[in-house]
């Protein structure tokens, strides 16, 4: 059983799929015209500042304005413990930032629909195995790395490196890592960190000092240390710059770096265009007969658990707890896909037992282990939900490679026929009471048309009697169903 990197190069954009088992887990996506920003290191302007909200919006040059909250302008937060955190306290941003100040921030969100990026004023720089933290004469060590002995080891090799320029985190692909390997890190990292403090110097205004790697690229780095077993690419140029990239910087998995020359498409082969297809939907069938319905809304995302025609073998308790079973692993998936991050409210079917319960939140948890992305379970609420978030950094796959419908804006809904022939009905009456014609004519859709000529043709008699003129009624082949005009003749 393998883990496979599969990457898909167009002019447009680069996808890349992790299959793991066969089995698609997770998919990026990065277009040309959409490059994403997480990582990315600006030059930027406070310009507004927001005491009510705590918070300041910052011109990096896009076309948006970004967002700093207080919370971010703390230093360094992730290579302390939990209890040090709870000593830190966020001070007034109108102490922090005024308006005009010119800042280095870094972005940890990208622009997701009407809002712009969320930025960050703790900058870090990750490569191969640290990760270097301007202005923090720390080292932090994964939190991945158990063996005590390990994490002694890598502290050492690492803390010379050390000084009032700035500080390390401990990647957990640093694991069992030479201390050659750790040096060179080291030293890159500090060179990257010297050509953004030079640049910062040289530009006047907003700009972007630093650009994270393509999406290729940064994954093979993000990924180092797992056990990637291939890693396809069916771009000739995009294959040799991986090969020189990973020969220089990841030089054990440069040999499994393979040009994909099949006649059929890459992702057809791994039937990720199939599995693409199948995320976007909101309804996803168990292979036991039941299905989960997921609903992404700007506030939070919403996963219903249906038995469906599942109708089990032994009892209704049973049935119910295989479903649940079953789903809490394909809702661990349907998140790495989908990229669903924020607020997660999974609706599970009931159990009465206590015992079912817990192993249903156990096998959720377990299969959450896999995410890269943070996730927090808080378990069962009174209601008998399962409240949990995952971390969003960028948009969701949903988000990326749709947009909403023109024709119902996005609600998923539009106005049945019956609904639109009661609203022309009242608009005949309210221009009726403005105006005096002898004749309206409405256009309408087709199939709202049909309706007023045939089921509702007694209602529009008795409003010709009542008002006293005659409507016409007129099919539009171009006019959606919500669409009508009432014209007075």
């Amino acid at each position: 059983m393998s883990v496979e990197l599969l990457v898909n190069v167009t002019p447009l954009e680069t996808r890349v799929a992790l299959v793991e088992h066969g089995i698609l887990q997770e998919l990026h996506v990065e277009r040309q015209t959409k490059l994403g920003m997480v990582g990315n290191i600006y030059k930027g302007r406070i310009s507004r500042v927001l005491p009510g909200m705590q918070a300041a919006f910052v011109d990096i040059g896009m076309d948006k304005a970004a967002f700093l909250h207080a919370s971010d302008i703390v230093p360094h937060t992730e290579c302390v413990g939990p209890s040090e955190k709870e000593h830190f306290q966020v001070q007034d941003i109108a102490k922090l930032v005024s308006q005009g100040q010119h800042v280095i921030v870094q972005v940890v969100k990208d622009p997701i629909g009407t809002k712009g990026a969320r930025l960050t004023t703790d900058i870090t720089i990750p490569s191969r195995y640290l990760v270097f933290m301007p202005g923090c004469a720390h080292v932090g060590v994964s939190q991945k790395i158990q063996s005590q002995a390990e994490r002694d080891r890598l502290k050492k090799c690492v803390t010379p490196y050390v000084n009032e320029e700035g500080g390390f985190i401990i990647r957990t692909a640093a694991e069992g890592a030479s201390q050659a390997g750790l040096e060179q890190d080291a030293r890159f990292l500090r060179y990257v960190w010297d050509q953004i403090r030079e640049k910062r110097k040289q530009v006047k205004d907003c700009a972007v000092l630093y650009e994270d790697l393509p999406l290729a690229f940064r994954l093979l780095r993000d990924f180092v240390g797992s056990s990637i077993d291939k890693i396809r690419v069916d771009s000739r140029e995009t294959f040799e710059e991986l090969g020189r990239f990973c020969g220089e910087f990841i030089p054990e998995i440069a040999g499994n770096i393979e040009m994909y020359e099949g006649l059929a498409p890459l992702f057809d082969m791994y039937d990720v265009e199939a599995e693409i297809q199948r995320a976007l939907e909101r309804k996803v069938q168990l292979k036991s007969g039941g299905y989960l319905i997921i609903d992404q809304t700007e506030a939070m995302t919403t996963v219903d658990v249906n038995t469906g025609a599942f109708v089990g073998h032994r009892n209704l308790e049973e049935t119910i707890f295989n479903t649940n079973i079953e789903a809490a692993r394909v809702i661990a998936r349907q998140l790495r896909l989908r990229n669903l991050g924020g607020i997660i409210i999974i609706d599970f079917i009931d159990m009465l037992s206590e015992e079912h319960r817990r192993r249903v939140l156990s096998a959720l948890e377990s299969a959450l282990s896999h995410d890269r992305d943070k996730t927090s379970v808080s378990g069962f609420s009174h209601l008998g939900l399962v409240e949990m978030t995952r971390k969003r950094t960028r948009e969701s796959l949903g988000h990326i490679l749709c947009c909403d419908c023109p024709v119902c804006k996005g609600r998923g809904r539009i106005k049945s026929v019956e609904t639109v022939c009661s609203e022309i009905l009242r608009e005949v009456t309210r221009v009726h009471r403005s105006f005096n014609v002898e004749k309206y004519v409405v256009y309408a859709s087709r199939e709202v048309a049909e309706a007023l000529n045939n089921d509702a043709q007694h209602h529009l008699a008795e409003l010709e009697v009542l008002l006293g003129r005659q409507i016409q009624v007129h099919a539009e082949p171009l006019y959606l169903q919500e669409q009508f005009d009432v014209v007075m003749m």
